[in-house]
């Protein structure tokens, strides 16, 4: 019992970490950033499980929020003002919906993950799309319509998190057998 709650402190351990170096690889775009966050927090989901992925994401977001300049754009309790603030808050969600969704057995195919990942996808956009409207016309008093949105916040930005679905799933298709055998770790 103690291994094994070692081993989940140092695996959650190491996707606080990979989430915060990938918000650091940056691909600049219009409004909302694109970064390799989106990766590691649905690998935790993949490859943690439900519990333990939503886990790495909100320890992630907590030391974000005590001031650890771990966010695209710095760290702090006033973070959670940024229209942007949203999809982190999706990253939680998504991770454990595509944790429970990709293990319904131990050994998921790639359409399972691709599957759990595109659904963890959908719950990043409409937290962060959502929170974006809502923060920017009511608190920012900074107005963004629908279509404007939907242009910035979704057609520009989700090619590439496409993408990432897709290395996410390949990825953990090889590296769950791995985890499982050389780690006796079953989530």
């Amino acid at each position: 019992m103690k291994n094994k709650n070692v081993r989940d402190l140092v695996l959650c351990s190491l996707f606080v970490a990979l989430i915060a170096i990938g918000a650091f690889i940056k691909i600049p775009i219009p409004v909302v950033p694109f970064t390799l966050q989106f990766l590691f927090t649905m690998l935790a989901g993949l490859l943690l499980g439900p519990s333990l992925g939503f886990l790495s994401v909100l320890v992630y977001i907590i030391l974000g929020l005590i001031g650890l300049p771990i966010f695209t754009e710095g760290g702090g309790i006033f973070y959670i003002f940024k229209p942007s603030f949203g999809y982190i808050l999706g990253f939680a969600f998504g991770a454990y919906l595509t944790g429970y969704l990709a293990h319904k057995d131990n050994n998921p195919s790639i359409k399972r993950l691709l599957f759990a990942n595109f659904s963890g996808l959908i719950v990043v956009y409409s937290f962060g799309m959502i929170y974006y409207y809502f923060i920017s016309n009511y608190y920012l008093n900074n107005p963004i319509g629908v279509w404007t949105l939907i242009l910035y916040c979704f057609i520009l930005a989700v090619p590439g998190d496409i993408f990432l679905c897709i290395i996410g799933g390949l990825l953990a298709k090889r590296l769950i057998p791995i985890l499982s055998k050389n780690f006796n770790y079953r989530r």
